[in-house]
C-alpha cells in the first residue's frame, strides 16, 4: 500500500426474466447456466448473509447477480459463508477461518449486515462487528469507497430543500485500516492528578496512504475535482502532503482542501459542490454517514472496500434491523446496488453492473417502494416483491438499452 499505488479495479462512480427467491433448502454452493446467452466468463464470489436482515437481501442480490449472468453470458459460482452472529452461533466466533479462506479464495465479496441486540453484551472478541474487522484485515482492503446520489425519483425523500438535494451525486473515499480507531498507545490511564483518563492515537504512516491514488483515479475516470479534509494535526499535514504529490500525476484533477468542520456544514449548506471527498477513517466514518441522510435513506446506498489485489468486500451501509428482521420490510435496494458495484469495481463488468442499476431505477420509476422510501400515491411493497419486480425489469427495453 505505497503512496504511488496503482490498484487493479476500474473506478467508476456508480449510478434484474423473473426468478423464485433462493429456497433455504438450497445447496449453499450453485451456480446457474442459462441458454439466454453463451457463458464465456465465469466469477467465483463468497456471499456473507450475516445477520437481521442480511439474508433477505442477499437472497435478492444474489438472484439479480445470477439473472444478468445469464444475460450477459457469465457464470457466477456462489458460495455462502456464515459470518457475524450467525457464525458466533453456529462455530463460537464472529469470523471462522473456513469463512476467511472462502472470501480469499473468491473474485469478490457480497456481505449483507451483521449485528444485533442479542451479542450486544459480549465480550469484545466475542462481538459481530469483530468479525468485519478481522474480514477487513484478511482481505487487506484499506479504501472505503461510499457513492452518495440524490435519485430524481427519490428528491423528496430527502430532509434538504428539493433545490439543495436535487441533483446531488458525490463519492466518499474513506481510508479504512488506520488512524484513530487503530493507533496505539491506546487506553486507560491517570494523570498527574490522579485523574482517570482514556487515550487514542491519530497516527498514519506514509505507506498506509495508499488511498489517496485511489481517491485520484476514481476522479481520473469521472473527470471532476477532489476535495480532501483534514484537520490542523500532524496526521493531517502527512496526510495533505502526500496527496499533493500523487495529485501532481493527475493534471487533470483539481485538488482542494478542506476542514472537517467545514466539510460537515457544506455538505448539508451545498452538497453539490462536492464530487469526490477523499479522508481518513473517522472523517470518513462521520462525513459518509452525514451524506448518507442527504439522499433520504441509507436503504438506497451501497458500499465498496478495496485494497491492492485480490477479492474486494461489497456491502450496503445500512445494519441490521433486528426489528424488522424476518418481516418482508426490508429495502434490498442497498444491496442490489452494492451487487452492481461488486461486478464494476470488483469484477470490471460495467455492462452488467449497468444493466443491474437500469433495472433498479426502473422499478423505482414504476412506483414501487419498500416502507423507508415510500410516499402516498405510490406502491408499497415488501423486500421479496420489490426484488421480484426489480428482477423483472432486467430484460425490460430499458435495462436493455444500456
Amino acid at each position: 500500500m505505497a503512496a504511488s499505488l496503482q490498484l487493479n479495479f476500474k473506478p467508476l462512480k456508480p449510478r434484474l426474466l423473473h426468478a423464485k427467491p433462493a429456497s433455504k433448502s438450497a445447496p449453499k454452493f450453485s451456480s446457474i447456466r442459462c441458454s439466454a446467452a453463451t457463458l464465456s466468463k465465469s466469477y467465483t464470489l463468497t456471499l456473507l448473509p450475516g445477520d437481521g436482515i442480511g439474508p433477505e437481501v442477499i437472497s435478492v442480490a444474489k438472484n439479480a447477480l445470477q439473472l444478468v449472468g445469464s444475460v450477459e453470458g457469465i457464470e457466477f459460482k456462489f458460495k455462502e459463508m456464515p459470518m457475524g452472529g450467525a457464525a458466533l452461533d453456529l462455530t463460537g466466533v464472529p469470523l471462522p477461518e473456513e469463512t476467511l479462506s472462502a472470501a480469499k479464495e473468491s473474485d469478490a465479496v457480497l456481505l449483507g449486515a451483521i449485528g444485533g441486540y442479542k451479542w450486544d453484551n459480549n465480550e469484545k472478541h466475542l462481538k459481530p462487528e469483530t468479525g468485519l474487522l478481522q474480514l477487513r484485515a484478511g482481505l487487506q482492503v484499506f479504501a472505503n469507497l461510499r457513492p452518495a446520489t440524490v435519485l430524481p425519483q427519490l428528491v423528496d425523500a430527502s430532509t434538504l430543500k428539493k433545490e439543495v438535494a436535487e441533483g446531488v451525486d458525490l463519492m466518499v473515499v474513506r481510508e479504512l485500516t488506520g488512524g484513530i480507531y487503530f493507533g496505539k498507545p491506546r487506553g486507560f490511564g491517570k494523570n498527574e492528578n490522579g485523574e482517570e483518563t482514556g487515550f487514542n492515537t491519530e497516527v498514519y504512516a506514509a505507506n498506509e496512504l495508499g488511498i489517496d491514488h485511489v481517491g485520484c483515479r476514481v476522479i481520473v475516470v469521472e473527470n471532476n475535482n477532489i476535495q480532501f479534509v483534514v484537520e490542523n494535526g500532524n496526521a493531517s499535514m502527512l496526510w495533505r502532503k502526500i496527496v499533493t504529490n500523487i495529485a501532481s500525476e493527475f493534471p487533470d484533477v483539481e485538488l482542494s482542501h478542506m476542514y472537517v468542520d467545514n466539510a460537515a456544514m457544506q455538505l448539508v449548506r451545498n452538497p453539490k459542490q462536492f464530487d469526490t471527498i477523499v479522508t481518513n477513517n473517522i472523517f470518513g466514518d462521520i462525513l459518509s454517514d452525514e451524506a448518507s441522510m442527504i439522499t433520504g435513506s441509507i436503504g438506497m446506498l451501497p458500499s465498496a472496500s478495496l485494497g491492492a489485489s485480490g477479492p474486494g468486500l461489497f456491502e450496503p451501509i445500512h445494519g441490521s434491523a433486528p426489528d424488522i428482521a424476518g418481516q418482508d420490510k426490508a429495502n434490498p435496494l442497498a444491496t442490489v446496488l452494492s451487487a452492481a458495484m461488486l461486478l464494476k469495481y470488483g469484477l470490471g463488468e460495467e455492462k452488467a453492473a449497468q444493466r443491474i442499476e437500469a433495472a433498479v431505477f426502473d422499478a423505482l420509476d414504476r412506483g414501487y417502494r419498500t416502507g423507508d422510501i415510500y410516499s402516498a400515491g405510490l406502491k408499497l411493497v415488501g423486500c421479496k416483491e420489490m426484488g421480484e419486480e426489480v428482477l423483472k425489469s432486467i430484460d425490460s427495453k430499458v435495462a436493455a438499452a444500456v
